[in-house]
Order: C-alpha cells, then sequence, then structure tokens
C-alpha cells in the first residue's frame, strides 16, 4: 500500500479525499494527472531530494527566520542601487491602507457590490491623470515591463502593417527581454543608437521608415540622463507616421514636464515608487495612459474605472468603463489577457499621492534632483574617478567611471560590501560597451551623511587614507 503523508499546509492530501479526486476525473494516481498535461521531456525524472517537512508553524516561521537573516536588505546598509527598483521612504498611511482587509484579502467584486475597492482605485486613476496630465490611466499592469509590452503591442495594433519598434539601445535590459518576447510574434525592436543615454537623431532618422510603428523614450533614461530633445524625438516619429510612446520616472514629474507636454501619445511606466516597498519579487505594478481618443483608449488591454450618477441626486456609483475591451468580458478575443491581483498597489499608489499632493510630489523631485548633484560632485572629486561623464542633466541616477581607478567595478563594490554599503549597477555585465562603468542611484531617502560614507569608503579602497 502507498504511504501517505497528510501535510498540514497542502490541501486534499488526506488519503480518502484524494482517492475521491482521482476516481471523479477517472485517474488512478496524482502521477497520471501530470503526465496527460506535462510533456514527458519536461518531467522530472526520479524522486525530488527534499529536506523533511516542518509540521508545526512555529518551527517553519523559526526555519524561515533564519532563511531571511542571511540576507542583508537595503534597510540594513546604506544603498546606492537603483535600475529599476526603488528605495523611497513610505508614508505610514500607506502600508496603514494596504492592510486593511477590505483591501488586501478581497477580490475585486463586480459593481455593484465593491464601491469601496472601486472608488479607491478611481481616486488612484484620477490623481495619476493629474500628476501625467492625461485624461485616461489604466488599471495597474503587473509591472512597468508589462506596460511598456502592452504599450507596444497597442501601437503595433494602431498601426496595422507596421512591425517596427525603435528603442533606446540601452534600455533597461529586464524590460526590453520582456517586450521584445511579449511583441516576437507581431514586430521586433530596433535599437537606436543612445551613448551616455541620449537618443542619436541621426541614427533615429536613418532607422525611421513605413516599417516604424512606435518610437519608444525612457526619460529620464535607464542610464540616467534626462533626454534633451524629447520633443523633437517625438515630432520626428509623428511625421514618419509612427507613435510616440515615453516611460517617465513618476518621482520626476513634480519638476519635470510630462511627457504629454512634448507630444508623447501614450505614456506608460511603473508605479513602485509611489509608496510600494522593495520586495522580493512582488510589489510591482505598471501603468498606461493617454488622452481621451477612443482609437487609443479601445486598444487598453485592461479594465478602466469610470464614475457615474444614480438615480439619487449627489449619489454617485463606480464601475468598470468600456468592459467589453478586457480578457474577462472578451476571452480569447480580447486584446490581450490581464489580471487583477495588481489592484491594491494601485490603492496603495492612490494613498501617496493623496498624502504626497502637488507640494509634496514638486519637493520629492527637488530633494532627489540636489542629492543626486552633490554625490555627483563628491564622486568626481576622488582620484580616478568620474560621476557623470557626459555632464548631461541628471534624476536620481548617473553613470560613474572607474577605468582610470586600476580596479574593476565588481572589486569595488566587493569592498563596499564588506563595509555594508550596496555600491551601483555594474554596467559592463548588461552593457560590454560600458565595463568599468557603474549606474549609481539615490532616492529621498538618501542622506548627505550616506553619500560622504561612501565616498570615504571609495577614497579607502581606492588607495586614499580613508579620511
Amino acid at each position: 500500500m502507498r504511504h501517505h503523508f497528510i501535510h498540514p499546509y497542502m490541501p486534499n492530501s488526506v488519503p480518502h479525499i484524494e482517492e475521491e479526486m482521482l476516481r471523479e476525473l477517472g485517474l488512478s494516481s496524482v502521477e497520471e494527472l501530470y503526465r496527460t498535461v506535462i510533456p514527458e521531456d519536461l518531467l522530472f525524472q526520479g524522486t525530488m531530494d527534499l529536506p523533511a517537512p516542518l509540521l508545526s508553524e512555529q518551527a517553519l516561521k523559526r526555519h524561515v527566520s533564519r532563511l531571511l537573516a542571511k540576507n542583508t536588505s537595503t534597510e540594513d546598509a546604506i544603498s546606492f542601487l537603483g535600475a529599476g527598483c526603488y528605495k523611497r521612504y513610505i508614508p505610514a498611511v500607506c502600508d496603514e491602507i494596504a492592510n486593511r482587509s477590505e483591501f488586501l484579502t478581497a477580490y475585486c467584486g463586480d459593481t455593484y457590490s465593491d464601491h469601496g475597492k472601486m472608488q479607491a482605485i478611481f481616486e488612484y486613476a484620477s490623481m495619476m491623470a493629474e500628476l501625467l496630465e492625461l485624461d485616461v490611466v489604466s488599471y495597474p499592469t503587473y509591472d512597468a515591463g508589462q506596460a511598456v509590452s502592452s504599450s507596444f503591442r497597442m501601437a503595433l495594433r494602431l498601426r496595422p502593417g507596421r512591425n517596427e519598434i525603435l528603442v533606446p539601445a540601452h534600455m533597461n535590459p529586464e524590460i526590453r527581454s520582456q517586450a521584445a518576447a511579449y511583441c516576437r510574434p507581431f514586430g521586433t525592436l530596433v535599437p537606436v543608437e543612445n551613448p551616455f543615454g541620449v537618443l542619436d537623431l541621426a541614427d533615429l532618422q536613418a532607422k525611421l521608415s513605413p516599417r516604424t510603428a512606435a518610437v519608444f523614450l525612457e526619460n529620464p533614461a535607464y542610464l540616467g540622463a534626462f533626454e534633451p530633445r524629447a520633443k523633437e524625438i517625438m515630432d520626428l516619429a509623428h511625421q514618419a507616421g509612427a507613435i510616440g510612446i515615453v516611460m517617465p520616472e513618476v518621482s520626476s514629474l513634480g519638476v519635470v514636464t510630462p511627457p504629454s507636454g512634448y507630444g508623447a501619445d501614450i505614456t506608460c511606466g511603473d508605479i513602485q515608487p509611489l509608496g510600494i516597498h522593495m520586495q522580493y519579487g512582488s510589489g510591482c505594478g505598471g501603468f498606461i495612459a493617454m488622452d481621451n481618443d477612443p482609437d487609443y483608449v479601445n486598444e487598453l488591454p485592461t479594465y478602466l474605472y469610470g464614475i457615474s450618477e444614480t438615480q439619487k441626486d449627489g449619489q454617485y456609483g463606480w464601475g468598470r468603463a468600456l468592459y467589453y475591451r478586457c480578457s474577462h468580458a472578451s476571452r480569447e478575443n480580447a486584446k490581450e489577457y490581464f489580471g487583477t491581483e495588481c489592484g491594491l498597489w494601485a490603492i496603495v499608489a492612490g494613498a501617496y499621492l493623496a498624502t504626497m499632493g502637488p507640494r509634496g510630489m514638486q519637493e520629492l523631485g527637488q530633494r532627489i534632483l540636489s542629492y543626486a548633484a552633490y554625490a555627483i560632485k563628491r564622486l568626481s572629486a576622488l582620484p580616478g574617478v568620474t560621476a557623470n561623464p557626459a555632464g548631461s542633466q541628471v534624476f536620481q541616477e548617473f553613470m560613474v567611471d572607474f577605468r582610470a581607478t586600476g580596479k574593476s567595478v565588481a572589486e569595488i563594490h566587493q569592498a563596499l560590501l564588506a563595509r555594508n554599503i550596496f555600491g551601483g549597477v555594474d554596467l559592463g555585465k548588461v552593457f560590454p560597451a560600458y565595463a568599468g562603468y557603474a549606474l549609481y542611484c539615490v532616492s529621498d531617502t538618501t542622506t548627505a551623511a550616506d553619500i560622504d560614507t561612501l565616498c570615504a569608503a571609495l577614497h579607502d579602497i581606492l588607495g586614499g587614507t580613508g579620511a
């Protein structure tokens, strides 16, 4: 007789329940079920070498806590990491709202059963629309990568017969990989040179053609620089019959013109900087926004939340608008598939925007700009180090050239880790042309003392006295 282990954390592992389920399916074993859906060459052969299960909740918690204690988080060390995921100050109200049971555990109900959640998401979209100076903001996508990918797919549908998206050669490599896979059946990504993060207009003009469906910009760029000729780039895209798509850093929009102000047709990006903690594989959400143009709005794959009058004067209701577009309504006939698991992050981002207000977003942007400028000045004073080598206007991230120090970025970062400091991203690992460069980031949580500590450590690592 086969030995049964009844696992406390695995549903339906009680023998008689498992056997009842198998009888209903007409199967003799769970293994038989797996073999009906997983090809033999993908099926694991043999028995997994798993440790004995921890049966009590207390023992499991102790074990997991010990595993987590091996990590060093950005709460434990000074961090200059960024590159798409940012440490931000999170107002306490954001965590309070996120942990309310009606938001945290409730699945999104229908129009007449979940007014509180629908209103909260509507308010988030309204505040995002104000920040972006646009009319329509989507329900959150899985992350910024999906927001960009879906925007590309929208462009390919809006420009039938065109199958190329022009993108910066040094765009965020994770998002580029995601978008290339997402668009592969329908179009290709064509890189345009952008040395030090600024697009090469001559290369752009050479690659614009009747095949171009869209031109994409990160502004600021992945390498940190603001694009000084963004309007000219959008104009060139439009002259070629293409759509302009821009991904801004939302934290910068209190101090810089949003993409709608220089001609972007679709604005997309990340909401993680808006009150959402850095987490292990979650805490991600993206947005897509545009003017109220029916041609564009009808291509949005996600929910839209609207407000409408009710039969009673002065009372309003909130619900899903243009529901037919979505995969939840149209299934296989929809534009794309999307999931609803990111709704909580819309509510958290809404709480953050409501707490900050316009003045708070302006002060946030000014603080990040000023501390980035201070970091560039202090780092550039170190022997052999050049911060922001192109002299670009940057927001929170900037390149640091360590080539003249005689040490590799990996060596420098390892020495910083020994001093409880996270250095920036080693750019040579993702862009071979930038071997010897690192991408450093400051945020609203970075202090002048943190920057001074970094510079003192680097002075010591690079052969100084440690002063």
